[in-house]
């Protein structure tokens, strides 16, 4: 049989593992089993964690870090990435991500977006005009409103004092002035990147979807998404369109809103956007099996997950696709529907998921061997089928 040209591109484990080095070591355990083989390693990202790494290394970019301002007005030292002589890629949770706050009822309220706003001048400072911004991961609920700010809009309240920084001073908002923003923002194309299609407010809205997992209580929930609705209003006015509904516009606490109506974004799928940057369709050339996979696996993964987004490129191509994961639910039918053949869970025996993550060199190579051994099985099964 001739040496199998295997492709490895799964999203990290998160926790546990970057997506380079899951394909690292799922290729050591191949190696075991068919020591020959072609294997190529791409790292995938959904527009989360893991999306700059990914673009920069496939594009042979560089790393930029700034000094900005975190979520709660701390400085933070936060990383993205230069490629193309004229774009960048930007992960929100660099400058304001859910790790960087307490995910109480006060650092919610509070949580600003303002260094993400830092980041993207920072990026206009360097020449850039393309820029791609990774909602994923936010600590914020402010509407975009702070990276805004940091762009030169204004936020005031009814005496036309500038109003407080994060969801709260939505509650105040009596005016937008635009007079200051960045006048380079009209000649910038702006992409926002996400896997979420979530209104800005309502029942599946910024506030009442991702509020409570940030800190918001659940009793807090219906007045500030009344705040939130009063904004949306406002940036109806700005830009002529009804911001609220634009599928992406929820993402990162309503920072897809705040690109749409003062960038001029557009949302884009987070998945999709990576496997294009990063070439997958001519990394996929030739190849005869295609491994994949994700820290867990359930019906979400079907809906604009790494994983799937990976396998319906192949399938497009007739190549198997076998995921490895760390778990995994019961039912995943609609996983094997949107393109995955087989799952393969990197758990070996009773383990709490502490020591599951703590163990992943150990793990993931007897993973990888599992899948080579099972891609072998259906090579010798199809030969027997043959006439």
């Amino acid at each position: 049989m001739t040496e199998p040209s295997i492709l490895i591109a799964s999203d990290s484990f998160k926790g546990s593992a970057s997506s380079f080095r899951v394909a690292e070591l799922i290729e050591r355990g191949i190696r075991r089993v068919l020591p020959q083989a072609s294997v190529k390693r791409l790292a995938i990202a959904d527009g989360g964690e893991g999306t700059v790494d990914a673009v920069i290394a496939a594009r042979n970019g560089e790393i930029r870090e700034a000094d900005v301002l975190g979520p709660l007005g701390d400085p933070v030292c936060a990383r993205y990435g230069l490629f193309d002589r004229d774009s960048a890629i930007i992960e929100m949770a660099e400058a304001a991500g859910i790790a960087l706050t307490a995910r109480n009822r006060s650092h919610a309220l509070r949580a600003s977006s303002y260094g993400v706003g830092q980041l993207v001048v920072d990026a206009l400072d360097h020449g850039v005009r393309h820029i791609y911004v990774g909602l994923g991961g936010s600590a914020t609920s402010d509407g975009g409103s702070g990276m805004a700010k940091a762009l030169g809009a204004r936020f005031l309240n009814a005496s036309g004092e500038d109003v407080a920084p994060g969801l709260a001073g939505l509650r105040d908002l009596a005016r937008i002035d635009l007079a200051g923003l960045d006048p380079r923002l009209a000649d910038t194309e702006i992409v926002a990147i996400t896997d979420v299609t979530n209104p800005l407010t309502g029942p599946s809205g910024a506030i009442a979807i991702y509020g409570p997992q940030k800190g918001i209580d659940v009793r807090d929930v219906g007045a500030a998404d009344s705040w939130m609705r009063s904004y949306a209003c406002m940036l109806e006015a700005i830009c002529g369109r009804d911001i609220d509904v634009v599928p992406g516009a929820g993402a990162a606490g309503g920072l897809g809103a705040a690109l749409t109506a003062f960038c001029g974004a557009r949302v884009e799928r987070g998945i999709e956007f990576v496997l294009d940057a990063i070439h997958i369709d001519e990394a996929l050339e030739g190849v005869d099996l295609v491994i994949t996979g994700e820290g867990h696996m359930d019906a979400q993964s079907a809906f604009g997950k790494a994983p799937v987004g990976v396998a319906r490129r192949a399938k497009a191509r007739g190549i198997p696709v076998v995921a490895v994961v760390g778990g995994r639910a019961e039912d995943l039918g609609e996983v094997y529907e949107s393109g995955i053949d087989l799952v393969v869970p990197a758990v070996i025996g009773p383990a709490t998921l502490e020591e599951c993550m703590a163990d992943a060199a150990t793990l993931l190579p007897i993973a990888g061997e599992s899948v080579a051994r099972a891609f072998l099985l259906g090579t010798r099964a199809r030969r027997v089928a043959r006439p």
